[in-house]
């Protein structure tokens, strides 16, 4: 009888844990490549796995070594084939600051990782923590998403003269839509009421104008999320003088790059912001601040900026539960005065602390909520939807011209002029300008002008030009020793100009 009851009761314990299983959500890990980077980045790192672990994120590490060391190691990239190879395989990588060396011509790592991976959209959150954090705008809550892959940061550059280089801004459809879809999904997943677009299409035209026509386009899919374009330069003034009129700002990249550095440092410090890089398939995260090589190995840096890129990753992985464990703990030792030196001010602060200590104290809040701070609910309801990029119908494309540039050293631009009429063909000479501003014809004698000239050959009626007519003028300029140093076709597409005036034209 004792051994029936005895097996009874085993077979109950069995059903009672069968049954726990079967309710046990799945916390299935996910791996991720970590890089400790250099200066502060290992001691920050550390910091965050280590509260990571604590919070019990169901993630598992495979580590890799990238910037400095291999940089100096003779790798000019900065990053092994081995390293590429963990990255895209594991798809997400959180990263600390890495150093590149000075001189020698090296890359910026940090570009190349978005470009190769594809990381188009870079999201940073910069918030306010009044009266914990010292800040003139205690509302502040502005999320930054940049593009992250093209304009300027093509990084296409050329010395064409003794006195003139140029970079090459790039910007084009596919990147448009797909920063500007990101931003609009992003605010709707976060319950943000207002998207923001900065550009300076008063100036570029072309360029900024395609960024702001694709803002437009897409800002009607979302009648329920209020939408407004701002030229950069006043942009960026309102945002640093009042930044509670913005909630989610959309930007082409080098202007990204500076309003969130603003953001970031009118919000409270650099240093507690953190940054994500989305992708189509890959993702990486990192704070914004660099690597700080002077307080490197004094386990004095704030680790925030890390912390809450390791957050945004978390959120991305679906991991809500531990993104919002960590956020909230964070903000109660914020709360409690523990500070690291960079944000610490007396009679606020309560306590300076350490690198280390800090992380302790994120640690030992872990299951509490901040009573002043908001506490973070993250929604897991909300899925983004950023579909593949499909290319339009193919525009009816006409050749109207070519813009020539020459390298000359002469002082009158009306001998250029003389010397470059006699090229025409079939297209003529229309326009010389000099730094963008038109020279020739009817150029004021008090435009300064270095040695580097666009030339414009235009087709005199309303036709179109045929190629062949630039090959030949490239030929006649060299009989006549004249130095063409680039040229750039003048297309109209469905009728429209696809290109700019000279500046007085």
């Amino acid at each position: 009888m004792a051994s029936l009851k005895s097996h009874l009761k085993n077979n109950l314990e069995i059903l009672k844990t069968t049954q726990l299983k079967s309710m046990t959500p799945n916390k299935s890990y996910k791996t991720i490549s970590v890089a400790k980077g250099d200066g502060i980045g290992p001691e920050i790192m550390d910091a965050v796995l280590k509260i990571l672990k604590a919070a019990e994120a169901r993630l598992n590490y495979e580590e890799i070594e990238i910037g400095e060391k291999v940089y100096l190691s003779g790798n000019t990239s900065g990053i092994s084939k081995e390293a590429w190879n963990t990255i895209r395989k594991n798809k997400i990588f959180l990263k600390a600051p890495i150093t590149t060396p000075q001189g020698g011509g090296y890359k910026s790592l940090n570009v190349t990782l978005r470009k190769t991976l594809g990381l188009y959209a870079n999201i940073r959150p910069c918030k306010s923590y009044h009266p914990f954090i010292d800040t003139k705008h205690q509302e502040m809550d502005v999320t930054i998403i940049r593009e992250n892959e093209e304009d300027l940061y093509a990084g296409i550059e050329h010395r064409q003269t003794d006195e003139v280089v140029q970079c090459l801004k790039l910007i084009s459809r596919p990147g448009c839509e797909k920063i500007v879809r990101y931003a609009f999904e992003y605010a709707r997943m976060y319950g943000k009421k207002k998207v923001s677009c900065f550009v300076k299409d008063n100036i570029m035209k072309h360029t900024d104008g395609l960024f702001h026509e694709v803002f437009k386009e897409i800002a009607v899919e979302y009648p329920e999320i209020e939408s407004d374009n701002w030229i950069i330069d006043i942009a960026a003034a309102r945002l640093a003088d009042t930044p509670e009129m913005f909630e989610v700002i959309v930007t082409p990249n080098l202007y990204g790059d500076v309003v969130s550095d603003i953001a970031a440092q009118i919000s409270g410090s650099v240093g507690l912001a953190g940054s994500a890089n989305i992708g189509s398939t890959c993702a990486m995260f990192e704070a914004i601040h660099g690597s700080a090589p002077p307080i490197a190995g004094k386990n004095v840096a704030n680790p925030s900026g890390l912390l809450m890129g390791a957050v945004m990753m978390l959120n991305h992985l679906g991991q809500q539960d531990v993104a919002e464990k960590i956020k909230n703990a964070w903000a109660v030792a914020i709360e409690d005065g523990i500070h690291t030196e960079d944000i610490y001010k007396e009679g606020v602060s309560k306590k300076k602390v350490s690198t280390s200590q800090f992380a302790e104290a994120v640690i030992a809040r872990l299951g509490k909520l901040p009573q002043l701070i908001k506490a973070e609910k993250y929604d897991t309801g909300i899925q983004m939807n950023i579909p593949e990029y499909k290319r339009k119908s193919k525009s009816e494309k006409v050749l109207k011209g070519v813009d020539i540039f020459v390298d000359w050293n002469g002082e009158n631009v009306n001998d250029l002029a003389e010397q470059l009429q006699k090229l025409n063909n079939g297209i003529e000479l229309t326009m010389i300008t000099n730094r963008g501003v038109k020279v020739w014809p009817e150029g004021f004698e008090e435009t300064f002008c270095t040695d580097h000239w666009r030339c414009r050959y235009e087709v005199v009626e309303e036709r179109q030009a045929e190629k062949k007519f630039i090959p030949m003028i490239m030929t006649k300029a060299i009989d006549q020793h004249i130095d063409i140093i680039k040229s750039e076709n003048l297309y109209e597409f469905d009728g429209k100009r696809g290109y700019s005036l000279g500046q007085g034209q």
